[in-house]
């Protein structure tokens, strides 16, 4: 099958999408800062860690070798030249088609290189086989960014994606969900004298933001729970963008409770991801989703690689998880789930906006797919337990 759209796609160039300009919203203390365009993205991330005067904390799940990968290696290779101190983690495994040269960094950037296999003889152990998915820049512990965005030219003008920029007390979490990462793995990936990141605790937390960390290693899968919460209070609508959505039972159960109960549920994906197989066995739910007045939208021309969620005018969440098992109780992901009305508006706005470029599955439609269609689901319902 992936082979099949790999070859349909040839030729095709990505198309334009509607984005909005970032836009900054006040969230306690500090601000957040949504973006929705990539190059907007890269240029704020890159200008921060040009100004950079003491720390740079990055960790990223796929680094490209191409121009917007190597504006970011230069910009940390000339902050560690300065005097700052600038540690990276990369996943290795969704980085192995990059050329190893663009891996290597001079001795003044701290690298851990998150392995393909971490598990070493402790093979029967599941806790040690999730990925490294997180997407984090911390600098200077004053502004931090988090969201689905990776590092490659594509993703700056070709994919629709969300991440977001904090400044205030909220940092703070981002640079300890680097630092627990980052000590976790420091003995096996790097010198055994390495000595542990220390983080201090600051003078004051933002009680509007909270960062939930999915820890493999330690069985902590807090995201999962944050969305369940967060649908079953919901009351009067509840939207969602990801990019890949295969739930399991208990998801699409509490979303299918709350339609019934009169709660907007709309769900956002794309018509056609990056997998293919991922996208027929999401399909799956369609049916009992959109008789249960689920409405499921469908991103057209692009790529649409957001994992967001807006609940009730006053919910938010954004981050790197998705709603499939490798990320809800798999992978190491962080998401950011904030307690703000002036937020969730903004959210709800880049939803409307979206929803410009998408089309409505309805029922009919759906009732009246091929039989191709209907077998191809059939047969890769059983690989649901295991994406």
């Amino acid at each position: 099958m992936s082979l099949v759209d790999s070859y349909r796609r040839r030729g095709k160039k990505p198309k334009p999408f509607p984005t909005r300009t970032a836009a900054d919203t006040q969230v306690g203390e500090g601000t957040v800062t949504t973006y929705t365009f990539g190059q907007d993205l890269y240029d704020d991330m890159l200008r921060a860690i040009r100004g950079a005067q003491r720390q740079v904390l990055l960790e990223t799940y796929i680094w490209k070798a191409d121009a917007v990968g190597q504006s970011f290696k230069q910009a940390l290779v000339e902050a560690a030249d300065r005097g700052v101190e600038v540690r990276v983690i990369y996943d290795s495994f969704a980085n192995l088609v990059v050329r190893p040269g663009f891996k290597r960094f001079p001795s003044g950037v701290k690298v851990l290189a998150y392995p393909v296999y971490g598990a070493g003889w402790r093979f029967f152990d599941l806790s040690r086989y999730g990925r490294d998915h997180r997407k984090i820049l911390v600098v200077d512990d004053e502004v931090g960014f988090v969201g689905g965005y990776n590092l490659g030219s594509a993703y700056a003008t070709e994919w629709r994606d969300t991440h977001c920029r904090i400044t205030g007390p909220g940092v703070g979490d981002l640079t300890r969900a680097f630092a627990d990462f980052w000590n976790l793995h420091r003995e096996k990936r790097l010198r055994r004298s390495e000595q542990p990141m220390l983080v201090s605790t600051p003078p004051s937390w933002e009680p509007r933001i909270r960062v939930h960390r999915n820890v493999p290693r330690l069985w902590m899968f807090p995201i999962r729970s944050m969305y369940l919460e967060a649908i079953n209070r919901a009351q009067k609508n509840i939207w969602m963008t990801h990019a890949y959505f295969i739930p399991d039972e208990s998801f699409v159960e509490a979303m299918m409770m709350a339609a019934r109960r009169g709660v907007d549920v709309r769900l956002l994906l794309p018509a056609k991801s990056n997998h293919i197989v991922a996208d027929w066995i999401s399909r799956g739910y369609f049916r009992r989703m959109l008789e249960a007045g689920i409405a499921i939208h469908r991103f057209r021309d692009a790529m649409v690689h957001a994992k967001t969620a807006t609940i009730d005018g006053s919910w938010t969440t954004i981050g790197t998880a998705n709603v499939d098992r490798l990320s809800m109780t798999g992978n190491y992901e962080i998401n950011v789930e904030f307690f703000d009305e002036s937020l969730a508006q903004e959210m709800e706005r880049i939803f409307r906006t979206d929803l410009t470029n998408s089309l409505q599955l309805t029922l009919d439609e759906w009732q009246a797919r091929d039989v191709y269609a209907r077998f191809t689901e059939s047969i890769l319902t059983p690989l649901r337990p295991l994406l």
